[in-house]
């Protein structure tokens, strides 16, 4: 439980980071305590696609994935953002991403800022 809550709060940080880096493309609406509240929201969804629908993606690309050498992850990673934009949408929570390019930079922000914590935040594995 400890390494999902985690996980979520490095996805939360990575996804408001996005929204700074990729102004026009990338956006959470409200502020204080609301927009904490929706950037954590959309991190569990977040959480969520990339838990259970991105293996099932990556098992039926593995053709497309393996011929550009890895490259197509990337696109996956975008795809996923921006299905957690349209289920937040669904569940009226106030994150948006306009488009394809948009959810391209944002994933790959995502993706950085998630390997700078990742390697900061120290490992509980027993050693």
């Amino acid at each position: 439980m400890k390494k999902f809550a985690i996980k979520i709060l490095v996805n939360a940080v990575g996804l408001y980071v996005a929204s700074l880096v990729v102004r026009n493309g990338v956006a959470f609406h409200g502020t204080g305590f609301q927009l904490a509240e929706t950037v954590l929201i959309v991190a569990l969804i977040f959480g969520l696609v990339n838990t259970f629908i991105r293996p099932v993606v990556k098992l039926f690309s593995f053709g497309i994935t393996l011929v550009t050498l890895g490259l197509f992850t990337f696109v996956i990673n975008a795809l996923m953002l921006w299905l957690t934009s349209k289920i937040s949408e669904h569940f009226a929570v106030q994150f948006y991403v306009k488009n394809f390019l948009s959810a391209l930079l944002g994933s790959l922000v995502v993706t950085a800022v998630a390997l700078v914590l990742h390697a900061v935040l120290p490992d509980d594995r027993k050693k």
